[in-house]
């Protein structure tokens, strides 16, 4: 719950102008990582019309699981498709501890994205707080939230997503997780994908969402399950985020 028009149209054109610059000078000539912008949702029009004909594209924060009906104050999917958003996040941790969403109403919202109609991409968040970590029940609350989506649409629908592990404990509290423990559970996500269907598995997105810097950027990408982030603080200025980008680009070209 950040920004103002102007904040927005700022960002995303000094995003936008940065990383062509940046791509121009690179070995890669071009981008090499998708970039996605998900601003408050009354600003969701102004930024897709702000992005038009840039390197980023623009996704909401939340939706409601039904596609219309006496919801006030909700949004639907339809409504998101309609105005050209192309993603939008569901199960963020904020939702599940602030607004005590549950794995089976996050799995809902999920259902809804994937349902054939739709046209809107889910990017489904999962992690665990810092008492859950200490008592060293991470893989059981990320495997139960993971779980919760899979019970309800499938291991096929799941290809139609991209998956975000936000570890709560690491995010805005001073506590940082490792390259190596953010690896950990990446793989583990990714384990129990392949348990229902190996090619899906490997070919899913799953982002890092623990307080990513343009500090660390660069070794948290590097490793071998963590395919990008989802970045909170450090998007909300220009020059922080891009040198994020700026990670994505140098590993890009060393591939």
């Amino acid at each position: 719950m950040h920004g103002s028009l102007e904040m927005t149209s700022e960002l995303i054109s000094g995003i936008s102008r940065s990383v062509l610059e940046m791509a121009s000078l690179s070995e890669q000539r071009a981008l090499a990582y998708d970039i996605l912008v998900c601003p408050p949702t009354v600003y969701l029009q102004h930024a897709v019309g702000i992005a038009e004909g840039q390197p980023l594209v623009i996704g909401a924060q939340n939706v409601n699981a039904h596609e219309n009906g006496a919801y006030t104050g909700e949004i639907a999917l339809p409504m998101l498709a309609e105005i050209g958003c192309s993603y939008v996040l569901i199960g963020h941790s904020e939702r599940r501890a602030l607004f005590y969403e549950t794995d089976q109403q996050v799995a809902e919202k999920f259902a809804a994205c994937v349902a054939e109609e739709q046209q809107v991409t889910p990017i489904l968040c999962v992690g665990e707080t810092l008492d859950e970590r200490k008592q060293g029940a991470t893989e059981q609350v990320v495997g139960q939230q993971l779980d919760a989506v899979l019970d309800k649409v499938g291991i096929q629908r799941m290809q139609q997503s991209v998956i975000a592990y936000e570890p709560v404990w690491a995010i805005g509290t001073g506590e940082t997780a490792s390259p190596e423990q953010a690896q950990n559970v990446h793989a583990f996500i990714r384990a129990r994908l392949a348990q229902h269907n190996t090619g899906i598995a490997e070919s899913m997105r799953i982002l890092y969402g623990g307080s990513v810097k343009a500090g660390n950027a660069e070794l948290l990408f590097a490793q071998p399950d963590i395919d990008g982030g989802l970045i909170g603080g450090a998007a909300l200025k220009i020059e922080s985020f891009v040198g994020i980008c700026r990670a994505a680009q140098k590993l890009a070209a060393q591939t």
